[in-house]
């Protein structure tokens, strides 16, 4: 599965429905529609993004809502967990290199860094910043339309910047998006795998740049919106299958609490319980210490009834004797 996480959203629906059909044709599978907020966090922060889109998309193409915040200003984020909470991905553009530090390092919760290429930075990209960005699952982009659409200026810091990035961060935690505004900027998957081997990339990590690496941003988010801090998942596992005698059980309950029954007795109850569960050990000798007691009362209740029955015998005998005594 291919994935373009960074595709401009515009209310040129036609246009808009052109290069979502050309990106699906290109072997792309998941699709991130691109929300850009400039300057200061406004007060409605809803995402402006219709779902489902008004127009008509392909079947197999899953499409994901996203903002792109531009930093400019590190005291003024406070508002940022709330603009998360609206779209499936977040990612900031830093401006400047105090905001790159502190979206490396501090801030939360967001998705990805997408740094705009087509500039010339002040500044170098530092090694230890960008690699605790990636320790802590935040993934660096780059945006390869600027190469296709843009002037010369921006096509040489795109590779410029490309080339510092894939250096500084050793080519892993790396997602290459298009950011192309029309049809005519997007390049297929295998198209990008080369074009990032120009900027010194190996195949291998260019694949997982589309690929792996883009899948496990989006799972990331969806994970920490739905589980417990990001660590623990409800799923759903099947219902419990009813037990045999379950509804009987209830309705004696409900009969007690009416007052047409009275309480259970302890029999019954113990044989609900054993009903199709096997044995314990424990159970099996008490059992068989109480069947042994039943047959030493039987054995004792034998001789007492011989006894009696010999008794009356005799006594029947004596009567009898007497009987024929007095008739002589």
């Amino acid at each position: 599965m291919f994935y373009d996480l960074n595709v401009p959203y515009t209310a040129n629906y036609a246009e808009l429905q052109r290069t979502l059909t050309f990106l699906a044709e290109l072997g792309y599978n998941t699709l991130a529609l691109s929300h850009t907020i400039t300057g200061k966090l406004p007060a409605d922060l809803t995402c402006p993004i219709p779902s489902p889109l008004p127009i008509a998309s392909p079947k197999n193409l899953r499409i994901l809502t996203r903002c792109t915040l531009h930093l400019s200003d590190p005291s003024q984020n406070h508002r940022i967990s709330t603009l998360a909470s609206n779209y499936a991905l977040l990612a900031v553009r830093p401006v400047s290199e105090n905001t790159l530090q502190q979206a490396c390092i501090s801030l939360s919760p967001i998705d990805l860094i997408s740094l705009d290429c087509s500039i010339r930075y002040p500044f170098y990209f530092r090694q230890k910043a960008l690699l605790a960005a990636i320790e802590r699952g935040v993934r660096i982009e780059i945006c390869y339309g600027v190469g296709i659409l843009g002037t010369a200026d921006q096509k040489r810091n795109l590779i410029s910047n490309a080339t510092q990035l894939v250096r500084a961060t050793r080519g892993r935690g790396l997602v290459i998006s298009s950011e192309a505004g029309r049809a005519l900027g997007c390049r297929g998957p295998w198209d990008v795998v080369n074009l990032a081997g120009s900027w010194g990339l190996g195949k291998e990590r260019g694949v997982e740049a589309v690929g792996r690496e883009a899948r496990g941003v989006v799972v990331a988010a969806e994970i920490r919106k739905s589980s417990y801090r990001g660590v623990v998942d409800v799923v759903f596992a099947g219902e419990k299958p009813k037990e045999e005698g379950q509804g009987k059980r209830q309705q004696r309950v409900a009969g007690g609490k009416s007052g047409k029954s009275g309480k259970r007795k302890a029999e019954d109850e113990g044989v609900e319980k054993d009903v199709g569960k096997p044995l314990s050990k424990t159970q099996m000798r008490k059992r068989a210490r109480q069947a042994k007691l039943e047959k030493v009362n039987e054995t004792a209740d034998t001789p007492d009834k011989t006894v009696s029955e010999s008794r009356n015998s005799e006594a029947n005998g004596e009567a009898s004797i007497i009987d024929v005594k007095d008739h002589e």
